[in-house]
Order: C-alpha cells, then structure tokens, then sequence
C-alpha cells in the first residue's frame, strides 16, 4: 500500500512539473483559402485496392515506375501513372511486395 501511495505521488508531481515545464500553445498557422479553393482532388494510379509497399524508378526513364503491393502485384507505368500495367502475374507466388530496385547499370533489370 505505501508503495503504490509513493508512486502515485511521485506520478502526480512528475505530471505537475511536465505541465508546468510545457510550452504554451501557439496559434494555428493561417494560409490563403483561395489558393487551396482552388485544388480538386484527382486519383493517381491504378485503380485497385490495397496499398503499396515498395516503390522504385530510373533515372533513365523519368517517366517509367513501378509500385509493389501487398496483394504480391507488381505495378508498372511508362506514362508517368496515367496507365498502369500489372507485369508480375504468373511470376511470383507471395502475398506482398516487399521491396524493388531498378539497376543503376541498366533499367531494364528490375
């Protein structure tokens, strides 16, 4: 019992001094709203469920992509994302992506 009065209080005056020591809060930055009025949402890439987990690019080919998901999908676009392709059926046999690299030496090996 007088241990756990010892580490309440000491719980207690540890709060007290971390309210005590803490900033006061400042106020929220304002922005210009006709600038974000101005934005419409706009989906990017394929239009698929679930998320990406691994994404990866060329420097040779600035407009060449390719994103892995946890589905084990292998995406690739050479447009710059307006189409996408799915290149890995037949090929892997995971549940997900985890990671991809494009050589430096050679961007057709992935």
């Amino acid at each position: 019992m007088r241990i756990a009065l010892r580490t309440l209080v000491q719980t207690a005056l540890s709060l007290a001094l971390m309210l005590t020591l803490a900033p006061a809060p400042t106020r929220a930055q304002s922005y210009n709203e006709d600038v974000y009025d101005a934005l419409r949402w706009q989906s990017v890439g394929p239009s698929r469920g679930g998320r990406s987990t691994a994404v990866a690019g060329s420097d040779a080919r600035p407009l060449e992509f390719y994103f892995g998901a946890t589905g084990g999908v292998l995406w690739k676009t050479t447009d710059g994302g307006t189409y996408w392709e799915n290149v890995s059926d037949g090929f892997f046999n995971t549940a997900a992506v985890g990671a991809i690299a494009v050589a430096p030496s050679d961007p057709n090996v992935v």
